[in-house]
């Protein structure tokens, strides 16, 4: 009997075709209107934020500024 061997990037199943949900490139260049502040953070915190910035290719002040405008999201 030949086993079948799955490859990690073969679909599983029957596959359905899906709308694209992506926004068009010219929406996703829109500029960000940000504000210069100066803040005091703990060093602990920005060696946080600077590693996983690190991690997954972006900037530490790009992950704080998500982090920020999401909590102001929640408790507007």
């Amino acid at each position: 009997m030949k086993k079948h061997r799955i490859e990690e990037d073969m679909p599983i199943g029957g596959l359905k075709r899906i709308d694209d949900l992506l926004p068009p490139p010219e929406e996703l260049a829109v500029p960000e209107e940000t504000v210069m502040v100066t803040l005091r953070l703990s060093e602990k915190s920005v060696d946080f934020f600077k590693r996983q910035a690190k991690r997954y290719h972006t900037k530490y002040q790009k992950m704080l500024r998500f982090l920020v405008d999401k909590y102001a999201e929640r408790y507007s």
